[in-house]
């Protein structure tokens, strides 16, 4: 099903964030006899990101599906497949190519249950790689966090490890609602200790609930993905200077669990969001907003800060591409300008 790397003395495994993934969906495929996997490449070929890896060969080509390069027709015929009870995984290679799936996404999966008045139920994860990897250019290099969470109808998930990647992966598949699952390349990768009942196949994270990854009294991080790295790594920095910031992992962007931030900031009093995606309507604008409409407002003692992604097209050269996104020392200047 898939490697553990090795076994600690402390009785944790550890793995990859790919292996995670990969061990929720042999796990959840073998619960539920509705449950299949289709995209492009994820059978024979192992997956194009090996996220997949051994599926085919344990479950046979009726559950894993390997499909021709047209999004718009694997994701419409798991909707319809979906609409009938069975319970599709979608694997786009990467959300970049789901654009050429949207309207399935968006007018079909996220608005059938309302516009059936209840009738119809689409169980159904749409997963794949989201924002930027390297060096692959404005047209691969996008994140989709903002245009998704924005639709009513959908849950949006965005895990950051491997206990994010198993409990939500498995919450989505056995959840009766379209998933968005938003994955993130350079975090395959990354290796996170385990606890055992971590890889318990009944193990599932709460779908709307954040994580406090590190308590602190100064300031609140409020990030998700890839992010989580960069703002805990800010956080370690920071603290050498006597500076305690809590970081908080949404997990799931929507519904956003409004509760940890406005608690977080009652006692902090100071707010830094950080995303990879671009500012304008972005998750940290809608943290702002979160943050004006309720009481959270009062305790604010500095204005929030946003750090995002460059408001250009991803440059391909790596130089450019590097300056585009935010990195660690960006979030401790951030940090420090809240505290000013």
């Amino acid at each position: 099903m898939l490697r553990i790397v090795h076994k600690l003395r402390c009785g944790f495994a550890k793995m990859t964030v790919r292996e995670a993934i990969n061990s929720a969906m042999a796990q959840e495929i073998e619960r539920d006899q509705n449950v299949f996997l289709i995209g492009e490449e994820v059978g024979q070929y192992q997956g194009a990101y090996k996220v997949s890896k051994g599926l085919y060969d344990r479950f046979g080509k009726s559950r894993i599906w390997d499909t021709p390069i047209t999004e718009a027709g694997f994701t419409g015929l798991s909707v319809g497949a979906a609409m009938y009870g069975l319970k599709p995984i979608v694997e786009f290679m990467t959300f970049n190519f789901a654009m050429q799936a949207i309207d399935h996404v968006i007018n079909s999966a996220a608005k059938l249950h309302y516009m059936s008045a209840g009738g119809l139920k689409t169980s159904i994860v749409f997963r794949g790689i989201n924002g930027a990897a390297a060096a692959v250019a404005a047209q691969h290099s996008q994140c989709f966090a903002a245009w998704y969470s924005q639709v009513p109808g959908l849950i949006v998930l965005s895990p950051y490890d491997c206990d994010d990647a198993r409990g939500l992966l498995k919450a989505a598949v056995r959840n009766p609602n379209p998933v968005v699952f938003l994955e993130n390349e350079i975090m395959y990768n990354e290796a996170f200790e385990v606890p055992d009942n971590v890889m318990d196949k009944d193990y599932l994270i709460p779908i709307g609930k954040a994580k406090i990854m590190r308590e602190g009294k100064d300031v609140t991080i409020v990030t998700f993905s890839k992010m989580v790295k960069f703002s805990m790594l800010a956080a370690a920095e920071l603290e050498r200077e006597g500076i305690s910031c809590e970081v908080i992992n949404l997990r799931t962007l929507k519904p956003l669990d409004r509760n940890t931030v406005i608690e977080s900031i009652k006692k902090t009093h100071r707010v830094v969001t950080v995303e990879e995606g671009w500012g304008q309507c972005g998750i940290g604008a809608e943290i702002c907003s979160i943050i004006n409409e309720t009481n959270a407002f009062f305790h604010l003692d500095a204005p929030v800060v946003r750090v995002t992604g460059a408001d250009i097209p991803t440059p391909y050269a790596f130089n450019l591409e590097e300056l585009s996104f935010p990195k660690t020392h960006n979030i401790v200047e951030a940090v420090k300008l809240v505290l000013k």
